[in-house]
């Protein structure tokens, strides 16, 4: 999705990529966001592309919040930040998520719900007025660190240890079912731009590798990867 801007007027937030519609992290079609800049490396992450804080380039919060506004219009369900450390940025991700909230309700969608990933545990969270508070603007978290060790099933989630934490009405109607749901099979999204092949979504270990083998055979092969230093 095209995100370039002219100068920036506001908060920035710097971005690796901006895809919509995504439908793997989260329910219904979202616009996701993921954020550039991650110091947690957690070992086996699919998006290694998102670590360094230098890479990706300055989106302005209006820029992003034209596009939400954009997929509201276009019957999107939700927003979706990820990344990268979205919490390495807090000032521009409560602002980007007032400024989305704002929009769902000048759009009279107040039931498209805002959804933040963190790789921050629980209890760093708890010890952090300020994450608290710029967390505290999405209906609904998922934290903890990304545990290769420790495989799971559970919907949106790429390791055990990892919790789905509604935090509104909102979150808690849309995402209470889903707390201990299991995928049947990975829920994995593949979506083609320009310059790119995305893989969006939580797939199971080893999936990835079987996906790469698989276009292989098919005689699509990739200069490089993300998920593999």
């Amino acid at each position: 999705m095209d995100v370039k801007d002219g100068p920036p007027d506001g908060p920035v937030l710097r971005v690796s990529q901006v895809l919509g519609p995504i439908t793997a992290l989260g329910p219904g079609r979202r616009l996701g966001v993921w954020v550039q800049g991650c110091p947690l490396a957690c070992a086996g992450c699919m998006s290694r592309q998102t670590w360094d804080p230098a890479g990706g380039q300055d989106v302005s919060v209006e820029r992003l919040v034209r596009l939400w506004s954009r997929g509201l219009a276009d019957g999107y369900d939700g927003l979706t930040v990820s990344g990268g450390e979205p919490l390495e940025q807090p000032e521009a991700l409560g602002a980007l998520l007032a400024a989305a909230d704002r929009a769902r309700r000048e759009a009279d969608r107040p039931d498209a719900d805002l959804l933040v990933y963190t790789g921050w545990e629980d209890a760093e969270v708890a010890a952090s007025p300020r994450a608290q508070a710029v967390l505290g603007l999405a209906d609904a978290v998922i934290t903890g660190r990304y545990r290769a060790g420790e495989p799971t099933r559970l919907v949106w989630r790429g390791s055990a240890n990892q919790n789905l934490i509604p935090q509104t009405p909102l979150g808690r109607r849309r995402y209470a079912p889903h707390l201990r749901r299991r995928a049947e099979r990975p829920d994995v999204q593949v979506r083609v731009t320009e310059d790119a092949v995305h893989i969006v979504g939580v797939p199971m270990p080893g999936e990835l590798g079987r996906l790469e083998r698989e276009w292989a055979a098919r005689g699509v092969t990739f200069r490089e990867n993300t998920w593999r230093p």
